[in-house]
């Protein structure tokens, strides 16, 4: 079992949840990943703005523990793989080229979002499959913008929530997990990401926020505990 992960009952269904902010479906052997935005500090640069560069490079490095860790046959990232157009030139291009020959083994699927239409079409070559939402994946509906689709259990992304920890005098915010009725949303797995602070969430059941390597469950259904993994 991978180390940092945290496994829960989504609609009746394992999904073991990450400190890397990815989730992992066991029996069906795939990585959901939300909110990647490669190449976001490429974008800045273009317009700019003199962010330092290597944020791509450390998401990919992310990713290949969690794919030596799971050993999935296929990752689907949950929309908005890139940030924007500027994402589609050879510093970023290069560097995704160079991790999906690493594994050219794992199919790989992006559920389309708002900021891949506005990036441009992905190159053939880095052998990614781009689908529109909802696309149905075992007992999962897989897509960017949260929502509910009838017969299947909604995993998105897009919202990048983060959950606010407090004391009286201070806070701290951190990437979180939630969980309503019909819907689950990831964290952005991209380190130069902002986020939408979920505390107050009226239509969410359960969080997990992510904190010192390690997910933790902050709000939770009684009906169904989570297990922590070893």
């Amino acid at each position: 079992m991978a180390l940092g992960t945290l496994t829960i009952d989504a609609a009746g269904h394992p999904l073991q949840l990450s400190a890397q902010r990815a989730a992992f479906d066991p029996q069906h052997q795939s990585l959901f990943v939300a909110d990647a935005h490669f190449g976001k500090d490429a974008v800045f640069r273009a317009h700019g703005v003199p962010v330092p560069a290597g944020a791509t490079a450390g998401d990919l490095a992310r990713l290949d523990m969690l794919i030596a860790a799971h050993e999935p046959r296929s990752i689907v990232f949950l929309g908005d793989l890139l940030h924007g157009r500027a994402s589609l030139a050879s510093e970023t291009i290069d560097a995704l080229a160079e991790w999906r020959a690493r594994h050219a083994s794992v199919r790989i699927v992006m559920v389309e979002g708002n900021h891949d239409r506005h990036a441009g079409t992905l190159p053939p070559s880095l052998g990614i499959e781009t689908v529109l939402e909802p696309w149905l994946h075992g007992p999962w509906a897989l897509c960017h913008y949260p929502q509910a689709i009838e017969g299947a259990y909604v995993l998105a992304g897009h919202e990048h929530p983060v959950y606010v920890i407090a004391s009286r005098s201070d806070a701290v915010r951190v990437p979180c997990f939630r969980f309503g009725p019909h819907c689950g949303v990831l964290p952005a797995f991209g380190a130069f990401t902002g986020g939408f602070v979920v505390n107050q969430s009226a239509d969410t059941s359960a969080i997990y926020a992510v904190a010192h390597q390690r997910v933790i469950a902050v709000r939770e259904r009684r009906r169904a505990p989570a297990r922590r993994d070893p």
